[in-house]
């Protein structure tokens, strides 16, 4: 009795209207029924005929609402949800005549069976039909309503995200939340499945349907709520998304989440994000030792105006330096960062900016003794490898010699610590840019050998950086954005990514905790074919790879490798307190020949000799290959 009470309690207005619908359907049934007997002489009289209809009304009715079916709405029915809408109507009509039976002793086989058939039939073809016409109303009448949403994910944040979207339809609120219409749920947790929420809308199956589900309810979005989800299943489900051809946004990762009634849940979601799909943990790091480290210090940054450097000035910014020195030989990007930071700063930040080239030795010595920097982050250097193939003179006058004026000057002046800003293409070098900067890293590694050294120097050593100038990933937006096609060099290659926050914080939190004379090296996950990359960002747009937009192999470039790789042979790794960043271990260095050979490549970059610069530089780098001998042996071994 309590729990007919119940029933009897929720059955609103709705529900009400839904289940006259149902005894309409019942009792023309009967009456349909009874008219086709007649045609052939069995009719049954009018009293039984409403006997039956009446009973049968009252409990189908009871039945399909024991079964659930009015607290759903019919516009989410699917095919499960049928299945139980014939489930109930037979149950009830099964108790009906049963009853009817027990009371008259009557029972007429053919007017029950054609009652029956003719009702099931109709009650599921009316369902059948007001979910089409919803839809296809809701469809090409979308104004002043949300777009259809799939959520991926049942948890705390898709119901506080339903509680928002009901709150602004009832207020008629014309917020963000208003703008989302909620048709079904996915989540890969079998328990949850068939877990209703707010106006019935359904936990419908797993993530791998989700192409099934958006076709079937005419899903226009898509909103990833997991925020916690491990970064390889998020990459995998994002996967799947994407593939559906529709819009998907995401909840931010969980430690950026806001939850207060100022930030609402919707409020805060954003497009997907190509480092969405790097398939690993965002990179923690302990800001407590940068801020120690920082704070009160004067902070030069080299190269200072472009994608690495500018950040590391934003990121010092941040923990109360004594004041920072930008130095970039290119005065836009310098201005663009110093008018930045001024805007967000004001007075409060002591802030200079230089115009200068780490080439001049005796420019940079005078902002050594005029700014005295305790700390000098390197971020100055030709990284672009075609580029660098045509014109390798100038990679070794920029990187090495650069590198050497500015780390010697350190020296010199007495600074705490050097950070030198390296790549994983000075692992095994196939190209001048990439053996120059491995040269780099053995003159840190040199002056941090020196007995009498005052200066702690570092090296960090990561892979290519999401965004940043240079980067494919701008590259290949221009592409999309002009109809195609996307030029990728080789359907085999690889590379290592990060974000540029992420390399950024690694620069930091190496220069915070090291102690001089190692090689910081990130674990960067698993490497990224750049076709996929390339697939993936085509899908960004809504658009499909290699059908709305043509993907283009053009051939390796001068000098291109077919896989970076962050470590040497030679180098082992010793971890740090920071488990996804490692050391890796220096090789020894023969002193006087790697200062002899420096000497020569100095002199013969002074003189433009190309031929014999570049010989002097295979010398100091013995790993230094040719793409070619590198390339054909990784294809073989792959």
């Amino acid at each position: 009795m309590k729990k007919l009470s119940s029933y009897l309690q929720n059955f609103n207005k709705r529900k009400l209207l839904l289940a006259i619908a149902d005894v309409f359907i019942i009792v023309v049934s009967a009456l349909i029924a009874n008219f086709i007997l007649s045609a052939f002489s069995k009719a049954i009289g009018g009293r039984h005929v409403t006997e039956n209809m009446v009973m049968s009304a009252f409990f189908c009715v009871a039945s399909m609402t024991f079964c659930g079916l009015y607290s759903k709405m019919w516009r989410y029915f699917r095919s499960k949800d049928y299945a139980f809408c014939i489930v109930g109507a037979l149950s009830g009509f099964l108790l009906a005549y049963s009853v009817t039976y027990l009371m008259t002793s009557q029972f007429y086989p053919a007017f029950t069976a054609l009652h029956v058939g003719i009702s099931v039939a109709g009650i599921m073809l009316f369902r059948f039909l007001f979910k089409s016409a919803f839809i296809t109303l809701s469809a090409s009448n979308p104004k002043g309503s949300g777009k259809r949403t799939m959520i991926v994910g049942a948890g705390t944040t898709c119901e506080l995200m339903m509680t928002e979207i009901k709150r602004a339809k009832l207020l008629k609120e014309k917020n963000a939340s208003a703008r989302y219409d909620p048709v079904c749920v996915v989540d890969d947790d079998p328990a949850k499945i068939g877990k209703q929420f707010e106006g019935g809308v359904t936990v419908v199956g797993t993530t791998e349907n989700i192409p099934e589900f958006v076709k079937e309810f005419n899903v226009e979005q898509i909103i990833f709520a997991i925020p916690s989800c491990p970064e390889e299943k998020k990459r995998n489900i994002l996967d799947i998304c994407q593939n559906t051809k529709v819009n998907v946004k995401v909840i931010p990762f969980i430690g950026d989440l806001i939850f207060n009634e100022n930030k609402p849940i919707i409020g805060q979601l954003r497009d997907i994000r190509i480092e969405d799909l790097l398939g690993r943990d965002p990179i923690s790091f302990d800001n407590k030792d940068i801020k120690a480290f920082i704070s009160g210090k004067v902070c030069m940054v080299t190269g200072g105006g472009g994608s690495i450097g500018s950040e590391l000035v934003r990121q010092i910014a941040k923990f109360g330096p004594k004041q920072i020195v930008i130095v970039d030989i290119y005065e836009n990007n310098a201005y663009e960062i110093q008018q930045e930071l001024v805007m967000e700063y004001g007075d409060s930040l002591n802030l200079v900016t230089l115009i200068a080239s780490v080439r001049d030795y005796h420019r940079m010595n005078q902002i050594y003794m005029k700014y005295k920097p305790q700390i000098v982050f390197h971020a100055a250097a030709h990284k672009h490898v075609p580029l660098m193939e045509v014109s390798p003179m100038e990679a070794i006058k920029n990187n090495v010699i650069g590198t050497f004026n500015v780390a010697t000057l350190a020296e010199y002046h007495g600074v705490e610590k050097f950070v030198m800003i390296s790549t994983d293409k000075a692992v095994n070098p196939t190209n001048v840019m990439g053996a120059s900067k491995r040269c780099c890293e053995m003159v840190i590694q040199y002056l941090s050998q020196q007995p009498d050294t005052r200066t702690e120097f570092v090296t960090t050593r990561f892979g290519n950086v999401l965004g940043s100038n240079g980067s494919v990933i701008p590259l290949f937006k221009k592409q999309i954005e002009r109809g195609g096609p996307v030029t990728v060099t080789h359907p085999e290659i690889i590379r290592y990514f990060m974000t540029i926050p992420e390399a950024v914080n690694l620069v930091m939190e190496a220069a915070a905790i090291a102690h001089g004379g190692e090689i910081f090296v990130l674990d960067m996950g698993q490497p990224v074919k750049i076709v996929t990359l390339a697939e993936n960002l085509i899908r960004m747009y809504g658009k499909v790879p290699n059908e709305d937009i043509d993907i283009v192999f053009t051939g390796l470039r001068p000098g291109e490798k077919i896989r970076e790789e962050l470590l040497m042979m030679e180098e082992g790794l010793k971890s740090t307190q920071n488990k996804l960043i490692f050391i890796g271990k220096q090789i020894e260095i023969d002193e006087p020949t790697f200062v002899a050979d420096l000497e020569m490549l100095k002199l013969n970059a002074e003189k433009d000799d190309e031929a014999e610069a570049v010989a002097a530089l295979h010398r100091i780098v013995p790993t230094f290959t040719t793409p070619e001998e590198f390339n054909r042996k990784e294809l073989h071994t792959s």
